[in-house]
């Protein structure tokens, strides 16, 4: 049974992620979503927040499941018998980084291998942190994000505002 864990931020998850967690789901028999609890960061959302939305709107894949993870990605996915690492690319300059981290997990773990799906051109320009800008200034987000995503954003946004 192949074993896939998608980690990210989720800082919201976007239309871009879902569809590489959708296409890895059709690929995998069992996906892992990893959101990453970086104390380095000060997220728009808590890990749990993300943790609930991720879970919310892929309920409908059966193969998917949500967890949250904090320290070195290698050690997640050992914890979580997975077989492989999946990162999507959206252009050259994520593929430099995304290499340099395949490397150095592959280092770090040699059973561990790290695929990468290229982003649908739909989705390709497309960040959280644009997001997130996007909705600060009150633009619409419904063409980035799941329309309950878009709701919270837009309410967390409003709230951090009002302090």
């Amino acid at each position: 049974m192949a074993t896939a864990v998608y980690p990210g931020s989720f800082d919201p998850v976007t239309l871009g992620h879902m569809d590489i967690i959708e296409r890895t789901a059709q690929m995998m028999d069992h996906v892992i979503i990893g959101v990453l609890h970086n104390n380095s960061k000060t997220p728009l959302f808590s890990v749990e927040e993300r943790v609930k939305m991720l879970e919310e709107i892929t309920s409908h894949l059966d193969n998917v499941e949500v967890r949250f993870f904090h320290g070195l990605l290698v050690d997640f996915v050992h914890e979580c018998h997975a077989d492989v690492i999946v990162r999507g690319l959206r252009a050259i300059t994520d593929f430099e980084y995304e290499l340099q981290m395949a490397q150095t997990n592959r280092v770090m773990a040699p059973d561990i291998d790290t695929i990468f799906l290229t982003t649908n051109l739909r989705y390709s320009y497309l960040s959280s942190t644009t997001v997130k800008e996007i909705a600060f200034f009150h633009g619409k987000l419904e063409a980035f994000l799941h329309p309950e995503v878009a709701r919270r954003v837009e309410e967390k946004v409003k709230k951090l505002k009002n302090h």
